[in-house]
């Protein structure tokens, strides 16, 4: 897992991440303070920017990408109510930062990631950090990833313009599956819930993401 806390110089700067842009916001689930406060994320930052890695905002990466606002991560694992058992699909892996936390939190990770430079950089880094339960794929995630569902938790980290069905057929009963739904201008975080085999909607809070791309060619 993770490298210990004691040798990490960066401690301080996750710490005072951790009690003021998290808890002191209403982020109160101990296992996801604990996870962001282990996780370094300054690691998944390119160099010019991981003296800026635990402010509140989110950092450009390769191919017109972003690492989330860690305000933004925290509200989209604490709404998953995540399981140490739970098997959770990512949408959209990144830099690999949120795939490191959800490691963190849960038995088994899919990762899915369009672009394969990210997605081997991510996966690369990873493995060197010890997250051996972790499988990233490179392709493209917009309908999921349906031969290994169904999932106990979905988590998408790209703004879709409607709620993707394919998405809401592969999780699980109690299922739930948190997406940011909209355009550029407006979107919002959706918390779906599957129970007795319906989903169930709760709006959250409004955001801003980079957009869900879907390969034209699958629907030739």
């Amino acid at each position: 897992m993770s490298s210990p806390l004691n040798s990490d110089v960066y401690l301080g700067l996750r710490q005072q991440m951790v009690d003021s842009q998290l808890r002191a916001r209403g982020i109160s689930d101990e296992r996801v303070l604990a996870a962001m406060l282990r996780v370094p994320r300054h690691l998944f930052a390119p160099e010019r920017s991981r003296d800026q890695a635990y402010e509140d905002h989110p950092l450009p990466i390769a191919e017109g990408q972003t690492i989330s606002q860690p305000y933004i991560v925290a509200i989209m694992l604490e709404a998953l109510a995540l399981l140490p058992a739970d098997r959770v699909l990512e949408i959209g892996t990144g830099s690999g930062y949120l795939t490191a936390l959800l490691a963190e939190l849960v038995t088994q990770v899919i990762s899915i990631e369009r672009h394969p430079s990210l997605a081997d950089s991510a996966r690369r880094l990873l493995a060197g950090m010890g997250y051996d339960q972790v499988t990233v794929i490179a392709g493209d995630g917009s309908r999921g990833f349906p031969e290994t569902a169904p999932y106990d938790a979905i988590i998408v980290s790209a703004a879709a313009p409607g709620l993707p069905p394919d998405l809401v057929e592969q999780l699980a009963e109690g299922g739930r599956l948190i997406i940011p739904v909209g355009r550029d201008d407006s979107q919002q975080l959706q918390l779906i819930y599957i129970e007795n085999g319906k989903p169930r909607t709760t709006l959250r809070e409004l955001c801003r993401f980079v957009p869900l791309i879907s390969d034209p060619s699958r629907d030739q």
